[in-house]
């Protein structure tokens, strides 16, 4: 299997996003562990755009969500479900987008230089597995159409994967 993941700037956001998600189907595979899953998933993300400065898990154990695979700075270990951005889109079971998260009542700042931000809930048979978060350096820098394309790639997941 080849760890190689093949990048069009040039294309448009959907292109970009249509290439991820079609070579994120051929790079995980149930038969490995979650963890690496994860770990390239993430990895993945964070190398396609440029606008990401921050993306990873936080996983649900049954009281709140704890950090998982990531890439970017150290970041927030626990989060309370119905805190920040991440914990209302746990709880809410729905996905946040976050022109600026100075905005944001009660946002956890990990990472001072976050303005805005996107979390995806992660739905496993009908209970939660955790959420998908990611961050940018800039303002406004999600949108509608990364809200499609993050929900199918977190739909494979929880499908596929976990």
């Amino acid at each position: 299997m080849s760890e190689t993941l093949i990048i069009n700037n040039s294309s448009s956001l959907d292109g970009q996003y249509q290439l991820l998600v079609k070579q994120i189907k051929n790079l995980l595979n149930n038969e490995d562990n979650l963890i690496t899953n994860l770990s390239n998933f993430s990895a993945a993300l964070k190398q396609t755009f440029s606008k990401i400065s921050w993306v990873g898990f936080y996983i649900f154990d049954g009281t709140k969500l704890y950090l998982g695979p990531f890439q970017g700075k150290v970041a927030c270990t626990e989060i309370k479900l119905g805190n920040g951005v991440c914990g209302i889109s746990a709880k809410e079971r729905k996905t946040i987008i976050v022109e600026d998260v100075d905005k944001f009542p009660g946002h956890i700042a990990c990472d001072v230089e976050s303005r805005s931000e996107i979390v995806v809930p992660i739905i496993k048979d009908g209970n939660l597995f955790g959420v998908l978060d990611i961050d940018s350096a800039e303002f406004g820098s999600f949108d509608e159409k990364d809200k499609k394309y993050l929900e199918e790639l977190v739909s494979f997941l929880s499908k596929e994967i976990i």
